[in-house]
């Protein structure tokens, strides 16, 4: 009865914060209050940020939060608040750095409606082009709609007007032009539903071959079979660990093959630096490519978001011939900087009691966590320090494939690899930049009125390379884009050109 009771005033307790937040979050704020938001931003943002002026003068920053503030005049809501100040943010030029949109959370009922529901608009996969918004892939089909439709209106709104919108809230790491279409393609339709909820259906009018149609999507319930196919996906067993198998879209966030028959050219695959089970990925891998004697190796990390220190650096070892240092010493704004991490954040009351327990480590760990050198301050990290290479270090030919999607961790070891002439850099310039980032960890702030959640990243990560200056991604050895053909008709012209390059040199070695 004890643990009924506990588990009972568990769920009245979280049924209460939804229903605060659910009306926290269509409540109209006043213009005094926004303004103090503002403030307060601003001002988090000056005493945390190691490098706030990185792509914007100090003068051209505060005369953007002087002017958005000069436009509240009249309450907003929360959603309309975020639309008005993410642009401010997003001229910083900090990919890393984004207010997070406020959004209706969901009771335990509606969210078990929707998890037994298909996905209305994310069984496509999508292409941005300028103002464009095209399908690329249907996943099952929906209305025989054929790969390369535009959608030219949702509900009627044009398309045009959300992505002219939505362009504004996201910016890359500096002066880039490459991530913002495919960080755009897979995040639309979360501002879409933000601002008009997760319907059942909607009316979606197509472009195809210069023909106009209308279709009305809707989000179908999952049969039994789907069901019970989902229970299956979901199961963890060692070949998903060690690939990081992800359920929702059935595929795994690391592949290794080999491509010829002769085990001459291996491949790998990396979507996301998660670190999950990475350590026993590479080791297996460059295990075999060892064992196999390979010649020639391919790593595709394009659309790779970007993840963990720890894995890149990992991986660096089994490419490096010599000791290395990934990145540079890692500046943050203070000695305190390290204790504003909010370490309770998202605890339970379980969690909260068992933090409490070890803060006290947490806490002295953190505090000797810094040194300070030449008037600036910096964080202690293993990546900072020489790695010895892996015993089984690849020796020979490496191509990195990358694109405008490849950002954060992605750019820093492309940036690292290049500058050590280590690989040749194949594709498109990425869209996290060559000089490095602010990231590593975060203090989590919410804005006092609106409550909107602004994560302000605290270090400063650059690579430990020669730095170009140039404000902008890590431009490839060699430039091959991509069409919206190409990926209709399934070709890769960046993969074609690594083979066309092995087949070259493997008849210069025969002559």
């Amino acid at each position: 009865m004890k643990n009924y009771s506990i588990v009972l005033l568990f769920l009245i307790l979280t049924s209460c914060s939804v229903r605060k937040h659910n009306e926290q979050t269509t409540s109209l704020i006043p213009p005094e209050k926004l303004k103090q938001d503002v403030d307060y931003a601003y001002r988090k943002l000056q005493k945390m940020h190691p490098q706030l002026y990185w792509y914007i003068s100090k003068e051209e920053l505060a005369h953007k939060f002087d002017s958005v503030k000069s436009t509240l005049n009249k309450p907003l809501t929360p959603l309309q608040f975020y639309f008005t100040l993410q642009p401010v943010i997003a001229s910083i030029r900090e990919g890393h750095l984004s207010l997070r949109i406020p959004r209706k959370k969901f009771g335990k009922k509606d969210f078990k409606s929707f998890r037994n529901k298909k996905g209305m608009f994310s069984r496509f996969e999508y292409y941005v082009k300028d103002d464009h918004l095209y399908i690329v892939e249907n996943k099952d089909s929906i209305e025989g709609i054929l790969p390369g439709t535009e959608i030219l209106a949702i509900n009627k709104v044009p398309v045009s007007d959300y992505l002219k919108k939505y362009r504004n809230l996201i910016s890359s790491d500096g002066f880039n032009t490459t991530f913002q279409p495919y960080f755009l393609k897979d995040t639309f339709f979360n501002f879409y539903t933000a601002e008009n909820g997760l319907a059942d259906s909607a009316n979606i009018e197509t472009l195809y071959n210069n023909v106009k149609k209308v279709y009305t999507l809707k989000r179908e319930t999952k049969s039994k079979t789907d069901i019970e196919n989902d229970k299956k996906l979901k199961k963890r067993t060692p070949e998903k660990k060690v690939n990081d198998y992800i359920a929702f879209n059935n595929s795994y966030n690391r592949n290794f093959r080999f491509l010829d028959k002769d085990s001459s050219i291996a491949y790998v695959k990396i979507r996301s630096f998660s670190r999950s089970y990475s350590d026993q990925f590479y080791k297996e891998a460059f295990a075999h490519i060892k064992n196999a004697k390979v010649s020639y190796l391919i790593i595709d990390i394009r659309n790779n978001y970007g993840g963990s220190l720890y894995e890149i650096n990992n991986l660096y070892s089994y490419l490096a011939p010599e000791p290395f240092v990934l990145i540079k010493p890692s500046e943050v704004t203070s000695k305190m900087t390290p204790l504003k991490t909010n370490y309770f954040r998202k605890s339970n009351v379980l969690q909260y009691a068992y933090k409490s327990l070890t803060y006290p480590t947490y806490f002295f760990a953190q505090t000797f966590s810094t040194y300070k050198k030449d008037g600036k301050v910096f964080y202690k990290m293993k990546e900072n320090k020489p790695t010895k290479p892996n015993k089984n270090a690849y020796n020979g030919k490496v191509f990195i494939l990358v694109n405008g999607g490849s950002f954060s961790a992605s750019s820093i070891i492309s940036a690292k690899l290049k500058n050590d002439k280590r690989a040749v850099i194949v594709g498109e310039e990425t869209g996290g930049a060559n000089d490095g980032t602010v990231a590593g960890f975060y203090s989590y702030q919410k804005l006092p009125n609106s409550k909107i959640d602004l994560p302000i990243g605290l270090l400063l990560v650059q690579p430990n390379i020669n730095f170009t200056n140039t404000r902008r991604g890590v431009i490839p050895d060699i430039t091959v884009t991509e069409s919206i053909q190409d990926i209709i008709d399934k070709r890769d012209p960046q993969m074609d050109w690594v083979m066309k390059e092995i087949e070259r040199e493997k008849g210069n070695n025969a002559q």
